[in-house]
């Protein structure tokens, strides 16, 4: 038995994405700037390939840049738009549920001169417009809010939380983290009056190593690497061409059936919840607003890792949150305020279009045999 659901951290790459990639790799292989007819074949795909994105999003191509995923898009935001703008201000916003990539960079600005803050998370795991407009002033030139957490599936207001920000300032820049999101929410950064969007493959049944961030026409973001020019100079280098396409690919699958997918996540998820309805002291951590293919749960007096381990043993793939954090303590559970036992016990389950309700069915059948032989090794 193999059973996955942590799509989450990553997810498996589609037949028609890996197909795309191997056309490019073993085909059309040339090098994207090179002048003979390889390298304009390359060239055409990759442009393609942006088209492709730009219009899942809303945006115009020369707005899409590749980057090598989710990360690197959100360093480049974060890093990039912020000494860009820093002539205007010194003062960056962020909330403490978002993903290491965005709190890394922003830490390293506070230690480098910037001032920062955190907004808060409610109790069900969101940033509020409120806390945004408080915490937004006219030296503040940047503003990181993601669209769906990774741990708990919340999924913030963006366009209440953007014109919230610009009451106070209209010149800040916005930036949404949407890995979580794009794919299976509706993604429109134009219609939400923000910046900036970063989006990676490997969430979307694309190959890792791949990614893109929307920067709006007009926006300066200063490259953190240099080299050569392509990309626009914000991330030079000789495009990764099978990657850009095989996302592509992968994005416009979801894209096309994303209303099936979304009913299917949301049977899904209450299959799981009336699961763990039967589970004695389970307790369900993911707010009302939160996507449905994220379900994030503790079952308190067993350790987070105790109950993966053993699941693992029964062929089934879940995780305790962000794959990035490598079993840290959650430090998005700690800012909504749960007690510390449902943090060290929480588990999350991420579905993709693949996961079946047979599947949801065996991981409650194996959830509750966990606890009860789990429960007696403690004793």
């Amino acid at each position: 038995m193999d059973i996955y659901l942590d799509n989450s951290a990553t997810t498996r790459v589609s037949p028609a994405a890996a197909q795309r990639a191997l056309e490019l790799m073993q085909q059309e292989y040339g090098n994207p700037s090179s002048l003979h007819h390889r390298g304009f074949a390359a060239e055409q795909a990759l442009d393609a390939a942006r088209r492709e994105l730009a219009g899942i999003l809303g945006a115009k191509k020369e707005e899409v840049y590749f980057t090598s995923g989710g990360s690197q898009g959100n360093n480049l935001a974060i890093l990039g738009g912020a000494m860009a703008a820093r002539r205007r201000g010194d003062r960056v916003v962020t909330t403490a549920i978002e993903h290491e990539s965005v709190l890394a960079p922003v830490k390293h600005l506070s230690e480098n001169g910037f001032q920062t803050t955190l907004l808060p998370s409610t109790a069900e795991g969101i940033v509020t417009p409120e806390a945004a407009e408080a915490a937004v002033d006219e030296k503040t030139v940047l503003l990181s809010v993601m669209l769906v957490n990774s741990e708990t599936g919340a999924v913030n207001d963006i366009l209440s939380i953007a014109r919230a920000a610009r009451r106070k300032n209209p010149s800040v820049l916005i930036h949404c983290d949407c890995v979580q999101g794009f794919g299976k929410l509706l993604v429109r950064p134009q219609s939400w009056d923000v910046d900036m969007v970063t989006v990676s493959g490997h969430k979307v049944h694309a190959p890792k190593g791949i990614g893109a961030i929307w920067v709006k026409k007009g926006v300066r973001v200063r490259p953190l690497w240099y080299g050569s020019g392509q990309e626009g100079g914000l991330h030079p280098g000789t495009e990764n061409t099978p990657g850009a396409c095989a996302f592509a690919t992968a994005a416009r699958e979801l894209w096309e059936k994303r209303d099936e997918n979304m009913a299917h996540y949301q049977a899904l998820r209450d299959r799981l919840l009336c699961g763990l309805e039967k589970i004695p002291g389970a307790c369900i951590n993911s707010g009302r607003y939160s996507a449905p293919y994220i379900v994030n749960f503790s079952l308190p007096g067993i350790r987070s890792e105790v109950m993966i381990h053993y699941l693992e043993q029964q062929g089934i793939s879940v995780s305790s949150g962000s794959a990035c954090s490598k079993g840290a303590k959650s430090h998005v559970l700690t800012a909504m305020g749960l007690d510390p036992r449902r943090v060290d016990s929480a588990i999350r389950v991420s579905f993709c279009r693949d996961n079946t309700a047979e599947e949801v069915d065996t991981l409650c059948h194996w959830l509750a045999q966990g606890c009860g032989q789990l429960a007696k090794v403690r004793r």
